[in-house]
Protein backbone atom coordinates (compact mmCIF):
# COMPACT_ATOMS: atom_id res chain seq x y z
CA UNK A 1 0.00 0.00 0.00
CA UNK A 2 2.64 2.30 0.58
CA UNK A 3 3.95 2.43 -2.79
CA UNK A 4 0.86 3.55 -4.47
CA UNK A 5 -0.03 6.21 -2.25
CA UNK A 6 3.49 7.60 -2.08
CA UNK A 7 2.88 8.45 -6.03
CA UNK A 8 -0.65 10.23 -5.17
CA UNK A 9 1.68 11.97 -2.02
CA UNK A 10 4.22 12.73 -4.60
CA UNK A 11 1.64 14.19 -7.27
CA UNK A 12 -0.45 16.04 -4.41
CA UNK A 13 3.52 17.62 -3.63
CA UNK A 14 3.89 18.78 -6.91
CA UNK A 15 0.56 19.90 -7.19
CA UNK A 16 1.03 21.69 -3.95
CA UNK A 17 4.34 23.37 -4.99
CA UNK A 18 2.93 24.22 -7.97
CA UNK A 19 -0.09 25.82 -6.85
CA UNK A 20 2.72 27.89 -4.52
CA UNK A 21 4.49 28.89 -7.16
CA UNK A 22 1.54 30.07 -9.24
CA UNK A 23 0.05 31.91 -5.89
CA UNK A 24 4.04 33.59 -5.45
CA UNK A 25 3.67 34.55 -9.81
CA UNK A 26 0.12 35.88 -9.27
CA UNK A 27 0.84 37.63 -5.77
CA UNK A 28 3.82 39.43 -7.70
CA UNK A 29 1.58 40.48 -10.95
CA UNK A 30 -1.27 42.05 -8.25
CA UNK A 31 0.79 43.04 -5.45
CA UNK A 32 1.00 46.45 -7.65
CA UNK A 33 -2.84 46.19 -9.09
CA UNK A 34 -4.19 49.31 -6.34
CA UNK A 35 -1.81 51.16 -7.73
CA UNK A 36 -2.80 50.51 -11.55
CA UNK A 37 -6.41 51.19 -10.18
CA UNK A 38 -5.77 54.20 -9.44
CA UNK A 39 -3.21 55.04 -12.11
CA UNK A 40 -5.77 53.69 -15.13
CA UNK A 41 -9.56 55.83 -13.36
CA UNK A 42 -10.09 58.35 -15.47
CA UNK A 43 -10.99 61.95 -14.33
CA UNK A 44 -13.22 64.60 -15.59
CA UNK A 45 -10.92 67.85 -15.85
CA UNK A 46 -13.05 69.42 -18.15
CA UNK A 47 -16.82 69.30 -18.79
CA UNK A 48 -17.63 68.80 -21.93
CA UNK A 49 -21.23 70.81 -22.80
CA UNK A 50 -23.34 70.58 -25.83
CA UNK A 51 -22.78 73.45 -28.64
CA UNK A 52 -25.98 74.58 -28.21
CA UNK A 53 -25.75 75.18 -24.17
CA UNK A 54 -23.06 77.26 -25.43
CA UNK A 55 -24.56 79.61 -27.72
CA UNK A 56 -27.67 80.26 -25.69
CA UNK A 57 -24.77 81.20 -22.75
CA UNK A 58 -23.44 83.55 -25.31
CA UNK A 59 -26.74 84.93 -26.46
CA UNK A 60 -27.67 85.67 -22.66
CA UNK A 61 -23.85 87.06 -22.07
CA UNK A 62 -24.22 89.01 -25.18
CA UNK A 63 -27.98 90.70 -24.31
CA UNK A 64 -26.68 91.45 -20.69
CA UNK A 65 -23.76 93.42 -22.20
CA UNK A 66 -24.99 95.17 -25.22
CA UNK A 67 -27.19 97.70 -23.17
CA UNK A 68 -24.29 98.19 -20.88
CA UNK A 69 -21.81 98.84 -23.56
CA UNK A 70 -24.05 101.01 -25.38
CA UNK A 71 -24.99 103.46 -22.05
CA UNK A 72 -21.12 103.60 -21.70
CA UNK A 73 -19.92 104.52 -25.05
CA UNK A 74 -22.86 106.78 -25.09
CA UNK A 75 -21.83 108.51 -22.07
CA UNK A 76 -18.23 108.65 -23.33
CA UNK A 77 -19.50 110.42 -26.85
CA UNK A 78 -21.00 112.71 -24.68
CA UNK A 79 -18.14 113.57 -22.62
CA UNK A 80 -16.03 113.79 -25.67
CA UNK A 81 -18.31 116.62 -27.51
CA UNK A 82 -18.56 117.88 -23.94
CA UNK A 83 -14.59 117.96 -23.46
CA UNK A 84 -14.61 119.89 -27.51
CA UNK A 85 -16.85 122.32 -27.12
CA UNK A 86 -14.80 122.98 -24.45
CA UNK A 87 -11.32 122.85 -26.15
CA UNK A 88 -12.83 125.31 -28.97
CA UNK A 89 -14.04 127.78 -26.58
CA UNK A 90 -11.19 128.12 -25.35
CA UNK A 91 -9.11 128.22 -28.48
CA UNK A 92 -11.32 130.96 -29.28
CA UNK A 93 -10.97 132.68 -25.96
CA UNK A 94 -7.19 132.35 -26.43
CA UNK A 95 -7.49 133.98 -29.85
CA UNK A 96 -9.42 136.64 -28.75
CA UNK A 97 -7.14 137.53 -25.75
CA UNK A 98 -4.43 137.47 -28.12
CA UNK A 99 -6.16 139.35 -31.06
CA UNK A 100 -6.69 142.13 -28.29
CA UNK A 101 -3.35 142.04 -26.74
CA UNK A 102 -1.52 142.56 -30.60
CA UNK A 103 -4.25 145.49 -30.96
CA UNK A 104 -3.12 147.20 -28.00
CA UNK A 105 0.32 146.20 -28.39
CA UNK A 106 0.78 147.33 -32.24
CA UNK A 107 -1.48 150.74 -31.26
CA UNK A 108 1.53 151.29 -28.05
CA UNK A 109 -1.05 152.21 -25.31
CA UNK A 110 -3.93 150.14 -24.04
CA UNK A 111 -7.43 151.74 -25.37
CA UNK A 112 -8.34 152.91 -21.97
CA UNK A 113 -5.49 154.42 -21.13
CA UNK A 114 -4.96 156.68 -24.37
CA UNK A 115 -8.24 158.83 -23.51
CA UNK A 116 -7.24 159.59 -20.54
CA UNK A 117 -4.01 160.12 -21.73
CA UNK A 118 -4.67 162.21 -24.60
CA UNK A 119 -7.34 164.35 -22.93
CA UNK A 120 -7.08 167.11 -20.52
CA UNK A 121 -3.05 167.43 -20.35
CA UNK A 122 -2.76 168.85 -24.01
CA UNK A 123 1.02 167.50 -24.20
CA UNK A 124 -0.04 164.33 -25.06
CA UNK A 125 -1.99 164.57 -27.72
CA UNK A 126 -4.09 166.86 -30.11
CA UNK A 127 -7.49 166.57 -31.24
CA UNK A 128 -5.94 165.15 -34.86
CA UNK A 129 -4.33 162.20 -33.33
CA UNK A 130 -7.23 161.59 -31.11
CA UNK A 131 -9.09 160.65 -34.36
CA UNK A 132 -6.44 158.83 -35.83
CA UNK A 133 -6.57 156.54 -32.75
CA UNK A 134 -9.94 156.07 -33.28
CA UNK A 135 -9.54 155.22 -36.69
CA UNK A 136 -6.87 152.62 -35.83
CA UNK A 137 -8.70 151.49 -33.48
CA UNK A 138 -11.83 150.53 -35.41
CA UNK A 139 -9.62 149.46 -37.85
CA UNK A 140 -8.48 147.10 -35.07
CA UNK A 141 -11.85 146.16 -33.64
CA UNK A 142 -12.54 145.11 -38.03
CA UNK A 143 -10.08 142.96 -37.92
CA UNK A 144 -10.48 140.74 -34.58
CA UNK A 145 -14.29 140.53 -35.93
CA UNK A 146 -12.68 139.21 -39.19
CA UNK A 147 -10.62 136.93 -37.21
CA UNK A 148 -13.18 136.02 -34.94
CA UNK A 149 -15.42 135.48 -37.91
CA UNK A 150 -12.88 133.28 -39.47
CA UNK A 151 -12.75 131.17 -36.37
CA UNK A 152 -16.30 130.87 -36.16
CA UNK A 153 -16.24 129.11 -39.60
CA UNK A 154 -13.51 126.89 -38.41
CA UNK A 155 -15.36 125.65 -35.71
CA UNK A 156 -18.07 124.76 -37.83
CA UNK A 157 -16.53 123.30 -40.75
CA UNK A 158 -15.03 120.90 -37.86
CA UNK A 159 -18.00 120.02 -36.22
CA UNK A 160 -19.88 119.17 -39.19
CA UNK A 161 -16.57 116.96 -40.36
CA UNK A 162 -16.99 115.21 -36.97
CA UNK A 163 -20.74 114.54 -37.23
CA UNK A 164 -20.49 113.13 -40.66
CA UNK A 165 -17.85 110.85 -39.78
CA UNK A 166 -19.70 109.80 -36.43
CA UNK A 167 -22.60 109.07 -38.81
CA UNK A 168 -20.55 107.16 -41.37
CA UNK A 169 -19.42 105.20 -37.79
CA UNK A 170 -23.06 104.59 -36.65
CA UNK A 171 -23.58 103.01 -40.45
CA UNK A 172 -20.37 101.24 -40.12
CA UNK A 173 -22.08 100.11 -36.73
CA UNK A 174 -25.11 99.47 -37.83
CA UNK A 175 -23.87 97.29 -41.22
CA UNK A 176 -21.71 95.30 -38.91
CA UNK A 177 -24.82 94.29 -36.31
CA UNK A 178 -26.85 93.21 -39.33
CA UNK A 179 -24.43 91.14 -40.59
CA UNK A 180 -23.79 89.84 -37.33
CA UNK A 181 -27.93 88.72 -36.76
Amino acid sequence: MASPLSGCVNSLQSSISLLGSSISILDSGVNDFPRLAKVLQTTRHFELLPESHLQAAQASLLASITPELSSLLKRVENHLDKLARREQALIAKYELQEGRLSSSRSSGVAPQHRGRLGKGDGEYGSEEDDGAEEEELEQGREQLRLKQMRQKKERLSYAVERLTLQAQQKERQLRMSMAAQ
